[in-house]
């Protein structure tokens, strides 16, 4: 079976790991740590960066810096992962869902405007497959309303919104290093602070309410419980082996967009025949090479089509369902029709995507396409 995603390993990660182990220092905030942070914030130009121990963590801890309160509402889209509703729900926000785009499954950002009510908040861009919002219309509502920005940048390490690193541009940014995105560290995720205002905040909270961080630096001659917070620090094991990623990043980036050029390059033919659907670029936006997908026509095609892959042992998995749809929420949903996000969740699909995918499983899964399509011509 082609897997649909495989984690890649470098090779230095256990060593890396061994040097954790060996520094006598496993707890968060090491050198590994730093390492990485700084890697960041130099490299992509953020203001601060503090690794989580996962994406949902990083936007937990937004969710603190925007001080969300109980009534407060929040916009998102609803073709995203349940941690981007949930870390603003726990804070007591009403989600407030926005539809797709027609062409991709970003939100609409023609939409936002519309939704803001005097209890607005906050305004989190999910930015899919790392391909970019239009942030300057997302940052222009934003400056006009008074309301903060965070970006989902989950997908979106390496990816740029024009001449910009994605997650630079929103006054927080979350990003995840969960074993199935560009580079890895098993479980994992980073926030960035580029607004000088939460800065110091946003360290006391990631180190459970404490000035620890500062006395270790020496800014102060004790640490004390000062605000909320939590345990978000990963150990240096995770740390260290996300090193090992971050060192390889141009290699893992190049070798992505190879594959997703041979995907694209093979399967637009059968767009061109109006088959499905191909992932749509703004010329906004750069592309990173997270996910290569489909849209087909109908979600009983999806389905039969996933069925079809699977006989010739190769898994393609469809993702999102509809947030406003869902068990949890609902019924507390304003009922509004968001006829783009369900059209996604129904009909797009996934194809195997990752490091070690070489010519000819791609070359077997592009085949197995055309063999499905050219069998519904023949019927």
């Amino acid at each position: 079976m082609i897997p649909f995603n495989k984690p890649y390993l470098t090779g230095k990660e256990t060593r890396y790991i061994y040097e954790a182990v060996a520094s006598g220092k496993l707890s968060g905030n090491g050198m590994f740590t730093q390492r990485c942070q700084q890697f960041f914030e130099k490299k992509y130009g953020f203001g601060k960066c503090l690794l989580t121990t996962s994406c949902t963590d990083a936007l937990e801890m937004a969710a603190l810096l925007c001080n969300i309160q109980h009534g407060d509402e929040v916009i998102i889209p609803s073709y995203t992962f349940v941690s981007t509703a949930l870390a603003f729900v726990r804070q007591g926000a009403k989600i407030v869902f926005a539809d797709s785009c027609s062409d991709n499954p970003n939100i609409d950002v023609n939409k936002i405007e519309s939704l803001i009510t005097e209890r607005t908040k906050t305004i989190v861009p999910v930015h899919y497959a790392g391909v970019a919002c239009d942030m300057d219309k997302i940052m222009d509502i934003a400056h006009r309303y008074n309301l903060l920005v965070v970006e989902d940048a989950a997908q979106s390490i390496d990816a740029c919104y024009k001449d910009r690193t994605l997650g630079s541009i929103g006054h927080l940014a979350a990003f995840s290093f969960h074993e199935t995105k560009n580079v890895i560290s098993g479980e994992g995720g980073m926030l960035a602070i580029n607004d000088e205002r939460f800065m110091r905040r946003a360290e006391i909270i990631w180190e459970k309410g404490t000035n620890r961080a500062e006395f270790f630096r020496g800014e102060v001659n004790k640490y004390g419980w000062v605000d909320t917070g939590s345990s978000f620090l990963p150990s240096e094991v995770i740390a260290a082996f996300l090193w090992a990623q971050l060192e390889s990043l141009e290699d893992i980036k190049s070798k992505r967009i190879e594959i997703w050029n041979t995907y694209h390059k093979n399967l637009k033919p059968l767009a061109d025949d109006g088959c499905f659907t191909l992932p749509n670029i703004p010329d906004y936006a750069s592309n990173n090479a997270h996910m290569f997908y489909l849209v087909c026509r109908s979600l009983d095609e999806r389905t039969e089509l996933i069925k079809h892959l699977k006989s010739k042992d190769i898994l393609a998995v469809f993702h999102y369902l509809s947030l406003h749809g869902s068990e949890y929420y609902t019924d507390k949903h304003d009922g509004r029709a968001l006829p783009n996000c369900d059209r996604f969740a129904d009909c797009l699909l996934r194809l195997p995507m990752f490091y070690e995918l070489d010519n000819n499983m791609q070359q077997h899964i592009i085949s197995a396409i055309k063999e499905y399509f050219q069998g519904t011509k023949n019927r």
